[in-house]
């Protein structure tokens, strides 16, 4: 049967770390889904041409992603929620044009983590971003931006073979505005 399982898991080592350090993000490329590459253990392996994805560094305690599977044994579906919220510290003019165009969008998000994971979030359907802006009330308060953004998808998020990432026929990384 194809939802059959066929293995388990030992306990893990106390040899990782929470939080995230960059967020990759790309325009959605409704090609891209089919033209994916996958090992044995459904990672990313390939892509079938270049994407370009714009690269927002990530520091502090303020970042996270998530995964929720759904399921509904009366209607007999079952999907992935995969959500995630950043901060990103300093407003400025260049910044808020570009997180404008973000949340108009539907793009895919590459997600690295501190363990030196990738995963890729909105891989079929893109994810909504959405974005406020913070002054904050008191001098050590964020003065940024808080954004947070979601998807559906069939799937989990797939992990990506890191060697795929910045090379010329993978995720190619455009760090362009990365001047806040």
């Amino acid at each position: 049967m194809a939802c059959d399982f066929t293995g388990g898991r030992v306990e893990a080592c106390k040899e990782s770390v929470g939080g995230l350090r960059n967020l990759y993000i790309a325009n959605f490329n409704s090609a891209m889904y089919d033209a994916l590459t996958l090992g044995s253990d459904d990672e990313i392996t390939a892509l079938g041409s270049a994407i370009t994805t714009y690269k927002f560094e990530l520091r502090g305690e303020n970042n996270s992603f998530e995964e929720t599977n759904e399921n509904s044994r009366d209607n007999g579906t079952s999907f992935w929620t995969q959500s995630g919220a950043i901060s990103l510290k300093v407003q400025d003019a260049a910044s808020q044009k570009q997180l404008k165009l973000l949340s108009y969008g539907r793009p895919h998000v590459i997600i690295e983590d501190y363990n030196g994971n990738f995963r890729l979030a909105g891989a079929q359907n893109g994810v909504e971003f959405s974005v406020s802006t913070s002054t904050g009330s008191a001098m050590g308060d964020l003065n940024g931006y808080n954004i947070t953004f979601e998807g559906k998808e069939l799937s989990p998020s797939s992990f990506i073979d890191s060697a795929i990432m910045g090379d010329a026929a993978g995720f190619v990384i455009d760090t362009a505005l990365m001047n806040a």
